[in-house]
């Protein structure tokens, strides 16, 4: 299945994050973890007029705002939120 986000929208793969512990050798929960926001473009909307956005697929990225919808497809975790959301593009 294809997932294509209509307008000014990114698809992104969230990054799972690795075990942390402390020094101390305690595991921290993933609960307890500010989950980074960071992920990869899957899959780029177009503008309002038809243009490109200035992302491509594969793009690592970070991300800010609390607006946006998760969906979980073959046991990963997408994200699709609005473009204006889209903080940095890492390189």
């Amino acid at each position: 299945m294809k997932v294509v986000p209509i307008g000014e929208r990114v698809l992104i793969k969230t990054l799972k994050d690795e075990e942390e512990k402390t020094k101390g050798g305690i595991y921290i929960p993933e609960s307890a973890k500010e989950k980074k926001k960071e992920g990869e473009v899957v899959e780029v909307g177009t503008t309002k007029d038809g243009k490109e956005l200035p992302l491509k697929k594969g793009d690592r990225i970070l991300y800010g705002g609390y607006s946006y919808d998760k969906f979980e497809l073959d046991d990963q975790e997408y994200i699709i939120l609005d473009f204006k959301d889209v903080l940095a593009k890492i390189e």
